[in-house]
């Protein structure tokens, strides 16, 4: 998600601003200052969120991303914070004119969801909506919060494509939130359109979105609560176990045929990263399975093939690691998957801040080949040339390296059962 837009023609007075301020904000000497600063940021930004001038936001962030990246990393951090946030300030009453300051946060609740056949998505019934609404408050929610669910189990073409959708989806489910309290949901939020016609895959992500509300200053999750301080991390962690047992039953309902897994709730972009990054080996996973099933073969008869694939501008930037699977004995590549790289993630598998203290990642390839491992195929050929990002011109699949290194669509053998074709 931290990747620039398309150029802007010119930088506009606005964009200007925003530039500015960021690398402000990276300069200053102090706290203050820089909260200062911040605050600045956050009005400049509210104001172009709300008049949809997404195009300005995109006009600084394609400066910064060329000449100042620290700039670029705070500026980012700002919009994703501003466009999942919001705040509302209500009349406590007549008499002494006293106000209320209310806090919201739009939340993800990312499922992994892997299948043979298609992976639904869209409307929820109204009864499954109340009940997922009643476990998020019940399980994951502080006290004093009240929630509205979005009425769509997103796709990924589903979700808001800008900041400016973000932030309008956010303030829209704010406002059913505060009126409509812990209802599930309840409210003149519409379901999402459906998402445009793509390629299904073996696995993929879907999401629930929600707004939560608190008084400004208050905790939104339990283990924000002051008694649970001290371990935090473990009350976050049986707050999910019970997400995923209570849950886990109504999202089936909405997935059927499908194997789940129900990730924490969180703030929206964090949360999707997360998921980004998780859905990954689960792809694996499930290309191994469908593969020894629809092929009648076991792990030890496929032979991975993994080569790493950029575009045209760098000659040595990796974006993602493509993952062709042949028979053993063969050349022919039946299924691919992609392994995107997120973020600051590079091919070393390091941070640009550098390791957490005590952990040594695994650079990305290692960690495709141990997965691989993992499933039973221990025959994995490894390319060492970088290849430019290449699409079949007829139906926009990737293409994937064979053995010997030639680009090929991955196709699978024509005596495979009928009903399996639309995944590629």
């Amino acid at each position: 998600m931290r990747r620039p837009s398309k150029d802007s023609p010119k930088l506009s007075a606005e964009s200007q601003r925003l530039v500015s301020i960021s690398q402000a904000i990276v300069q200053a000497a102090s706290r203050v200052e820089e909260r200062t600063w911040e605050r600045n940021l956050d009005s400049q930004l509210q104001k172009l969120l709300k008049t949809n001038h997404q195009d300005s936001i995109d006009g600084a962030l394609n400066v910064l991303f060329k000449g100042d990246l620290a700039a670029y990393d705070v500026l980012m951090d700002c919009v994703e914070a501003v466009s999942e946030s919001s705040c509302m300030t209500e009349q406590a009453g007549a008499a002494d004119g006293a106000e209320i300051q209310w806090q919201t946060l739009l939340v993800a609740a990312p499922v992994l969801a892997w299948t043979r056949f298609a992976i639904a998505s869209g409307t929820i019934p109204g009864d499954v909506l109340g009940t997922l609404g009643a476990h998020l408050s019940a399980h994951l929610l502080a006290e004093g919060t009240e929630v509205a669910l979005a009425p769509t189990l997103y796709s990924i073409d589903q979700l808001p494509r800008t900041h400016a959708e973000t932030y309008a989806l956010t303030h829209k489910l704010a406002q059913t939130a505060h009126k409509s309290g812990k209802n599930g949901g309840k409210g003149n939020v519409r379901p999402a359109e459906p998402g445009p016609d793509t390629s299904q895959f073996l696995a993929d992500t879907r999401y629930l979105l929600a707004a939560v509300v608190a008084p400004q200053g208050a905790p939104l999750f339990r283990w924000q609560e002051p008694q649970h301080h001290v371990n935090f991390e473990a009350v976050r962690d049986a707050a999910l176990e019970q997400w995923r047992a209570q849950a886990g039953p109504s999202i089936g309902r909405l997935l059927p045929g499908c194997g789940i897994e129900l990730l924490l709730p969180e703030a929206y972009y964090v949360a999707c990263r997360e998921a980004d990054k998780l859905i990954r080996p689960v792809s694996i996973r499930a290309a191994v399975h469908y593969l020894t099933h629809t092929l009648g073969v076991e792990p030890g008869d496929l032979r991975a093939v993994v080569a790493g694939f950029g575009d045209e501008a760098s000659d040595t930037q990796v974006d993602e690691y493509r993952v062709g699977f042949t028979l053993r004995q063969q050349s022919d590549v039946v299924y691919g998957i992609v392994w995107p790289l997120y973020g600051q993630e590079d091919e070393e598998g390091t941070p640009m801040e550098g390791p957490a203290p005590g952990e040594r990642p695994l650079a990305p390839l290692d960690e495709i080949v141990s997965h691989l491992n993992e499933v039973g195929i221990t025959h994995v050929k490894r390319i060492g040339e970088r290849y430019v990002a290449e699409y079949c011109d007829d139906c926009g699949a990737p293409l994937f390296a064979d053995p010997s290194g030639e680009l090929v669509h991955a196709e699978m053998p024509e005596d495979t059962p009928a009903g399996n074709e639309h995944f590629h």
